[in-house]
């Protein structure tokens, strides 16, 4: 606040006016080259709010949910921590024992999200299940379709093109999917801790304490740049934008933090299908089963088939750039999905997926 006067004396006294300068610009009034760039990309952020008609007015924090909905005042951090997936601390021995029982487009919907995480490291986790289950859902569709189970005419299909005209695009496994770009979306929880009130050390304590805060401000001004450049996404439901009303757009909108008035494949729904999809093979569920325990096994099998995908994507992350672990992909995929008859009859069937088959695709086996 104190340099207020000497920024508006400067004709920099507006967010607008600020993110169109120079470092070099500001160098004057404050003395630190790496301050000047946080300003002018903070100003930056929130010139693109407004010039988007988002309210820029910081949010309070809301207690974390379960649900995979956050409020929709909330913090991006808060909707990020609400859509949290199983984990699990298995290690090779045990998880190659796993089998887990479901049907392939939910394991397929597990191998995207885990090639997302390698392939655009830049996404929080909201922006990588929207584009997951933009990729299923699309290919998904493509194939019912050839398989006569949906129709779907050249005009629908001409109507959803017409939609996705000057929308920018991200590539998934050769498929391009309509984005839209989530401006000013910073996702990181900042849980640094202060040493406001602290009692003083030695010097040689404090020094380290500055170069550790030091070091923390340069990751948070990178992430910043980064996130500039790649900024967080939304995959474009084409076929709800056809389909559906503005009232419609708007509620779903909300409660999946969607700020604009275009319908996007919500992370919540994408979360919510893994979660129920993985249960366990037909001769280990039993018949006394309650419905809460039921799903706390679904979401121990979806930890464990995550850490088994991980395992893998990470073994080959020193030989494969991310376009080969793109192109890799479908066929991993294959190798291991559950077998199902084949054509209409095999569609939405089950079968067992063992995660040693997971296993022995990683690198050197």
């Amino acid at each position: 606040m104190s340099k207020v006067k000497e920024l508006q004396t400067a004709q920099l006294g507006s967010p607008e006016l600020l993110a169109k300068a120079k470092a070099t610009d500001l160098k004057s009034m404050f003395n630190d080259e790496k301050v000047c760039k946080q300003i002018i990309s903070a100003a930056k952020r929130v010139s693109k709010k407004r010039a988007a008609g988002e309210d820029i007015t910081p949010s309070p924090k809301k207690s974390k949910k379960t649900s995979g909905y956050a409020d929709p005042s909330a913090p991006p951090a808060d909707l990020e921590a609400t859509l949290e997936l199983p984990t699990s601390v298995l290690d090779e021995d045990k998880l190659s024992k796993v089998v887990v029982h479901s049907n392939r487009a939910p394991l397929f919907l597990a191998f995207t999200l885990t090639l997302l995480r390698y392939a655009m490291p830049e996404q929080p986790l909201s922006s990588r299940l929207s584009l997951a289950q933009a990729f299923i859902s699309t290919s998904s569709r493509s194939r019912a379709v050839s398989l006569g189970i949906q129709t779907l005419d050249s005009g629908e299909v001409e109507a959803e093109q017409r939609l996705a005209e000057g929308q920018p695009t991200v590539k998934i496994m050769g498929k391009e999917l309509p984005v839209l770009r989530r401006w000013g979306y910073e996702w990181q929880r900042e849980d640094a801790p202060t040493d406001d009130g602290a009692p003083e050390h030695d010097s040689g304590e404090q020094v380290s304490k500055l170069k550790a805060n030091a070091d923390r401000e340069a990751v948070k001004f990178e992430e910043a740049e980064a996130q500039e450049e790649h900024p967080a996404l939304w995959a474009l439901d084409l076929e709800a934008l056809r389909k559906s009303n503005k009232h419609d757009i708007s509620a779903a909108n909300a409660k999946a933090g969607n700020n604009s008035n275009l319908p996007i494949y919500t992370p919540q729904s994408a979360r919510a299908y893994m979660v129920k999809a993985f249960d366990a093979p037909a001769g280990e569920k039993g018949t006394k089963t309650s419905a809460a325990s039921r799903l706390a096994i679904k979401e121990r099998n979806l930890g464990h088939l995550l850490r088994a995908l991980d395992m893998l994507y990470n073994s080959w992350t020193c030989t494969l750039t991310s376009d080969e672990l793109d192109g890799r992909t479908w066929g991993w995929y294959v190798k291991v999905r559950p077998d199902v008859e084949q054509g209409v009859a095999g569609w939405g069937g089950k079968n067992e997926i063992r995660l040693a088959d997971i296993l022995d695709l990683r690198h050197g086996r």
